[in-house]
């Protein structure tokens, strides 16, 4: 018995997952288009090679894995999905397909969207390697002018500024919302300027390019919050009330967690989105396709 095995060929592989596959030498010949004996050949230089047996030939008429024999191949199948990935992202290469693709998306985009466009991009580019980057208000604008990623789905925070392409991609509706518990929430009519009397939730701007600016805020009290999933959260624990994406949170006021709020001074707002990208960046395929899916989406009214 060796102790320090050779290094099969790829082609050795190849045999050896062809007969595990098709359950013998004759039908492992017929696939790779060789005379049995060929095959044979390779699969006894392989053990050989590695000094361990993969078939028990001498229990069974068809031939059966050994321990061994199970061992190698569980490595043999990662070996070749990897030069079959190693193709096949080289060979999107050639065709001018990008190795990866960064996007940095709105935090207020409706999951559904994000989850439909992302599967499909999936389907479509199984070989590019996507970077997913969430952010807030005009950090979105900012992650692409500072090339950190290629393409965004932004919010409207990046009016006025020079070198980015903006394609309109929809919008979402904002709603003012409480814990039922909440005093705006008790009234089913609020009076003038109530909302002001208390605290409010707010989305705080990470980004230096739109710093301080701010969008829906009427109270004067005011906690901000860098997170939308803890602004969420604080919102159906009652801790002050806050505007909201409409379908993030459906299903609380289905539930009765959350209640939409009647304020005179702010029914609903419309937070409309941009696919945007460097000017002097363009994207590619894959980006493209994206950019697409995104503006797709809007049309048909998946917001």
């Amino acid at each position: 018995m060796i102790s320090d095995p050779g290094t099969p060929t790829l082609d050795q592989l190849r045999v050896f997952l062809t007969v595990v596959e098709l359950g013998s030498s004759a039908a492992a010949a017929r696939k790779l288009h060789r005379a049995t004996s060929v095959i044979s050949y390779s699969i006894a230089n392989l053990e050989l090679q590695l000094g361990v047996t993969l078939f028990d030939r001498q229990t069974t008429r068809k031939p059966q894995l050994t321990e061994a024999g199970r061992t190698v191949l569980a490595e043999a199948r990662t070996i070749a999905n990897g030069v079959h990935g190693l193709r096949a992202r080289v060979k999107g290469l050639l065709q001018g397909l990008e190795a990866e693709v960064h996007v940095v998306l709105d935090v207020m985009l409706p999951p559904q969207r994000v989850v439909d466009a992302l599967k499909s991009f999936r389907e479509a580019f199984p070989t590019v390697a996507l970077h997913l980057h969430m952010e807030a208000l005009g950090a979105v604008t900012e992650r692409v002018i500072n090339r950190g990623a290629i393409i965004g789905v932004s919010g409207p925070m990046n009016e006025g500024i020079e070198a980015i392409e903006r394609i309109g991609a929809g919008t979402v509706e904002l709603i003012p919302v409480a814990a039922p518990h909440h005093p705006l929430a008790a009234s089913e009519a609020n009076v003038p300027g109530a909302g002001r009397e208390f605290t409010q939730l707010v989305l705080s701007d990470r980004s230096q390019l739109t710093k301080d600016r701010d969008f829906a805020v009427l109270s004067n009290r005011t906690w901000r919050l860098a997170d939308l999933g803890a602004k969420h959260m604080l919102l159906r624990e009652g801790i002050g009330w806050g505007n909201m994406p409409l379908p993030m949170v459906e299903e609380d006021l289905q539930s009765g967690r959350l209640v939409r709020l009647n304020l005179p001074e702010y029914q609903s707002g419309i937070y409309p989105f941009d696919v945007i990208y460097r000017t002097d960046l363009p994207p590619g395929p894959a980006a493209r396709w994206l950019i697409e899916r995104f503006v797709q989406q809007s049309v048909r009214g998946n917001e």
